[in-house]
């Protein structure tokens, strides 16, 4: 019988160790601010903060993002720079959103009330290492209370 030959020992440990990432998980916002307020659009910027619940750094290559607001479109954000992602820990994701101002409308009187809103990210977010990268699904919903009042 042949004795088990040490390359398929590294070759079995690195299948075993290659495991889907986990899902990057949203803690907040932080820096809103308009950019650029118009009669019908809007550049709204701020930075998400997410935590990596994995045991080994990554790294963000892009981001699409829809943001809702109760079930309505706020804007649609894209990010193209790639950013480095600690393990076991937060990072910041700085995203930049033009908005459609009479979808502003629609919610403008519960906002400022001061009325809890749903808000609600989609999309996906391509993450890697070592120039590997995948796409990881984004559907986050909570509910937000935002006031000027």
């Amino acid at each position: 019988m042949a004795k088990p030959k040490p390359l398929y020992f590294v070759l079995l440990l690195t299948i075993l160790s290659c495991s889907a990432p986990k899902a990057l998980e949203y803690q907040s916002y932080q820096n809103f601010s308009i950019q650029n307020l118009g009669f019908n659009t809007s550049a709204i910027k701020l930075d998400l903060e997410y935590y990596n619940p994995n045991n080994y750094g990554m790294q963000l290559k892009n981001s699409e993002l829809d943001i809702f607001i109760d079930g309505i479109l706020l804007g649609h954000s894209s990010f193209d720079t790639l950013i480095r992602i600690p393990r076991r820990d937060t990072f910041m994701l700085p995203i930049k959103f033009d908005v459609d101002m009479q979808n502003i409308f629609k919610n403008a009187w519960s906002t400022l009330t001061g009325k809890e809103v749903v808000v609600k990210l989609t999309g996906k977010l391509k993450v890697g290492k070592a120039n590997v990268f995948m796409s990881l699904p984004v559907n986050y919903e909570t509910k937000q209370t935002f006031s000027l009042f």
